[in-house]
């Protein structure tokens, strides 16, 4: 798979990141999202992950799949997003995390530099990037996840 090294580049960034500024070693891997820099690369990467897994969400910023567990040093990953051309995402991509006490994490940590809180209806999100980095990463709260997904398999 093609992009397997660009996932394991993304988690591997998200994690340095993610243990370089709040550590939190307990988090789980939700999933990935790579950001398509271009029309092409968006075509390429969504059609090489329908050939590798299945889709389980379609939205306006591009699929959801269910692929092979991927083995990454985050831990197992079951989803990845391709996200279709967006200005605003420059960088490789994102992992969503998810903690054992979002609400702790959010008073630790919300209002400090690099952390923004995004509001979205029922759900909320914590947002960290570092100025100049190339790599996003979520805490969402309820997590970001497909709770039957794999019963459904």
């Amino acid at each position: 798979m093609q992009l397997k090294p660009l996932i394991l580049e993304i988690v591997k960034k998200c994690l340095a990141l993610k243990d370089k500024t709040v550590g939190e070693p307990d988090a789980i891997l939700s999933w990935v999202c790579i950001f398509a820099q271009d029309e092409t690369s968006y075509v390429n990467m969504d059609a090489e992950a329908a050939s590798i897994g299945r889709v389980v969400d379609d939205t306006p910023s591009g699929k959801v799949y269910e692929i092979p567990p991927l083995d990454t040093p985050a831990g197992i990953l079951h989803i990845l997003k391709i996200r279709k051309l967006d200005i605003t995402r420059p960088e490789l991509g994102d992992c969503d995390f998810t903690l054992a006490d979002y609400t702790k994490f959010k008073h630790d940590y919300l209002g400090k530099p690099s952390f923004k809180l995004i509001e979205r209806g029922n759900a909320e999100m914590i947002e960290l990037m570092e100025e100049g980095g190339d790599v996003r990463v979520y805490f969402s709260n309820p997590p970001v996840s497909y709770p039957l997904l794999l019963v459904q398999s």
